[in-house]
């Protein structure tokens, strides 16, 4: 039995083009409906700061902040999450130094942003992520690591771990410092957590791909092969100390040769993440546009059946500008998927007749100009 997570009531101050703003929702999918530019996918990225990370641009909080604000931007959000109800608050925090996020659950603050994930699973899919067959490795590795971090929160602590002691190795080698100790210790780290993140990578690829294949025949979107590489390929059958061992020795015995690189060349910041048309046989970069969409959109929706099969609880999905390129029957079948999950979906559009099939299924918004109007 999946268990819905909705949000109940979210308020904005200084975000994006919002001075102030505050929605009040019943359970049911959210449809935002305007002209272009007047806020809709604003709304949906103060969602996603509802989720560890920055959100589903990944722009600096100085952009994020209003223009004249005198502050930094707040969220607040009351949820119906995976452990009952919870208020939460956030925003950024400055100093002299830094801005960083704060993070409050019921007016105490909290250490770490990843407690969120203790509360509710934000997924999405954006027109920006339309070229992500056809782009380059670290879009797809950024995409996967979201998946990965969907149902393991740890992998985002040891994925900045790791590019630490990447850095701090890279450094040594630019300086020409090539301590023994120094560097072996930091490969074992390296070593220890790379082997980590991939097996993370590779075991959520393999539950994925198994749904994909059980639920094939149901599903009105092309099912995807996925595929991992770049990174001791077809070997993570074997044990985990025995890769760690052999990547520890692969960073020592290439420190001369990283070292006139000026960067690492061996490790997990490396994979990529190869995709297929299942039915076609091809690589889902030589699809039509209209293919890799569909491809994208059954990728999203089979994560998103995934996490709500593993967790036991529904994601909260962002769907910005969803229905611009489906047909009329296409789209039905997609809010009847979104629907099945169980959860909450916001979803985005110029003209609220394409949304027509949701029916009584959703509440509409109409947003202008840094306002919304139920």
């Amino acid at each position: 039995m999946v268990h819905k997570v909705s949000l109940g009531r979210m308020k904005l101050t200084d975000f994006r083009n919002y001075a102030e703003v505050a929605l009040t929702f019943d359970a049911r999918h959210v449809v935002l409906t305007g002209d272009n530019g007047a806020g809709k996918t604003n709304l949906l990225e103060a969602v996603s700061f509802l989720s560890p990370g920055r959100g589903l641009r990944r722009a600096a909080y100085a952009d994020i902040t209003r223009v004249g604000a005198e502050a930094g931007f707040t969220i607040f959000a009351d949820v119906d999450g995976m452990e009952g109800e919870v208020a939460i608050g956030t925003g950024i925090e400055s100093n002299d130094e830094s801005t960083s996020r704060k993070l409050r659950l019921n007016g105490t603050a909290v250490k770490t942003i990843d407690e969120l994930t203790d509360h509710l699973r934000v997924l999405w899919l954006t027109p920006a992520m339309d070229g992500l067959f056809t782009g380059t490795s670290s879009d797809r590795r950024r995409f996967l690591d979201r998946l990965v971090l969907s149902l393991d929160p740890a992998h985002g602590r040891r994925a900045g771990d790791f590019e630490r002691a990447m850095r701090s190795r890279n450094r040594l080698l630019s300086e020409g410092r090539f301590d023994p100790a120094w560097l072996t210790g930091i490969e074992s780290q390296m070593a220890s957590l790379g082997v980590a993140m991939a097996l993370a990578r590779q075991e959520m690829l393999g539950l994925l791909s198994r749904l994909i294949d059980e639920r094939h025949e149901e599903m009105p979107f092309p099912s995807a092969v996925l595929e991992l590489s770049g990174f001791f390929d077809n070997q993570f059958d074997r044990p985990a100390i025995d890769l760690e061992d052999d990547y520890a020795a692969l960073l020592r015995d290439g420190r001369h040769r990283d070292a006139a690189a000026g960067r690492t060349l061996d490790g997990p910041h490396r994979a990529d993440l190869l995709v297929r048309h299942k039915a076609k046989d091809i690589e889902a970069e030589r699809c039509s546009t209209g293919e890799q969409k569909a491809l994208l959109v059954g990728l999203i929706l089979a994560h998103a059946r995934l996490v709500a099969n593993m967790t036991g609880h529904a994601p909260v999905l962002l769907l910005d500008e969803i229905a611009a390129h489906l047909d009329e029957g296409r789209r039905a079948a997609l809010f009847d998927l979104v629907d099945g999950l169980g959860g909450q979906a916001f979803m985005t559009g110029t003209d609220r007749a394409m949304f027509a099939a949701l029916g009584e299924r959703a509440q509409f918004f109409t947003v202008s100009g840094g306002t919304v109007e139920g």
